[in-house]
């Protein structure tokens, strides 16, 4: 071995040396379906660079975007079998597993950023997370998600209700699709990572999504129009497994539980408006963008929110007392 070759030896053995003598006594694998660019995978970046700060650095959370370890269905049987200690859900994903967390979604039901607020601690909140325990997994987060949505198109505006009749559209739920069909449209669901193929392709017409994701899924270059309005509120539940949570020491609980507080906090919007950032951008890529009034909204809630709240009623024994509790926020 020549001199130089030594050198680099003992460099990269003092480097080892010195990166596990900093390792992370534990570690959170946590698994998500948002590409870089979506605000909620930065919100999970900012997420573990503050659970590094309140944990000293004794909690490495590794992130896995892009659906790339898992998809966004099976992500709860993951987390719940102990494959990942952690996983990022919409609320809506959760599907028959747990009906009731579409309640949120119902829309025009809950959309205003005092009930935001109010939601995480709330009596309809611990209802929820006491099911999602019941069912193999402790949340620890309602991150939102969207407390808006955009309806595109390419070929005209869906502006009014009469305008999705025989509509093949991106759906989000049984639940909330009914909503869709009472307007006469064919919803499909399908998790948004999919949804940019079928638009471009045709298999479907229109897209449903949040406006900032529109953005971020870059929907505006295969589809002409978008029509937004405050229409649901969609949460990020950050999930974990409950016996990896119930080993680590109470402290380091305590600095991941206050990331996930500020995570809460951090993604509660300032106001009950679209922000103004999100729709430039997608016009400023060349969507025509239409904000409905007041007006126009209760045109879509007077055909939607029946339709759905009676199909969640019917999905489960819970679904009139959870209404009940959100309505009393």
């Amino acid at each position: 071995m020549n001199i130089r070759t030594a050198l680099i030896a003992t460099a990269v053995a003092a480097a080892l040396t010195g990166s596990s003598a900093f390792a992370a006594d534990f570690t959170m694998r946590l698994s998500h379906q948002f590409p870089p660019t979506h605000h909620t995978a930065k919100a999970l970046e900012q997420f573990a660079a503050d659970v590094k700060a309140n944990t000293g650095g004794r909690v490495e959370v590794q992130l896995f975007g892009s659906a790339q370890l898992f998809k966004p269905n099976q992500h709860h049987a993951a987390v719940a079998g102990g494959k990942i200690e952690a996983a990022a859900v919409v609320n809506f994903q959760w599907g028959g597993t747990i009906p009731e967390m579409i309640v949120t979604t119902i829309p025009y039901l809950v959309t205003s950023a005092d009930k935001m607020t109010k939601f995480p601690g709330s009596d309809a909140a611990k209802l929820l997370n006491a099911k999602m325990q019941a069912k193999g997994v402790k949340n620890i987060a309602w991150i939102v998600e969207s407390n808006n949505g955009i309806f595109t198109s390419s070929k005209a505006p869906l502006i009014k209700p009469e305008d999705f009749k025989g509509v093949k559209i991106r759906g989000l739920s049984k639940l909330f699709d009914a909503g869709l069909i009472a307007m006469g449209a064919s919803p499909s669901a399908m998790p948004g990572s999919e949804v940019y193929q079928a638009l471009q392709t045709g298999v479907l017409d229109a897209g449903f999504t949040g406006v900032g994701a529109a953005y971020s899924r870059r929907f505006f270059e295969v589809q002409k129009y978008g029509v937004a309005s405050p229409i649901l509120l969609a949460y990020d539940n950050l999930i974990v497994n409950p016996a990896w949570w119930d080993g680590l020491p109470g402290e380091i609980r305590k600095g991941i539980e206050a990331a996930a507080k500020t995570a809460e906090t951090r993604s509660i919007p300032a106001t009950d408006d679209i922000p103004e950032a999100d729709i430039k951008a997608l016009r400023d890529n060349g969507m025509i963008v239409t904000v409905l009034t007041r007006a126009q909204q209760n045109a879509f809630a007077y055909y939607m929110q029946p339709a759905v709240i009676t199909a969640f009623d019917e999905s489960t024994p819970d679904g009139a007392k959870l209404i009940e509790m959100i309505r009393k926020l």
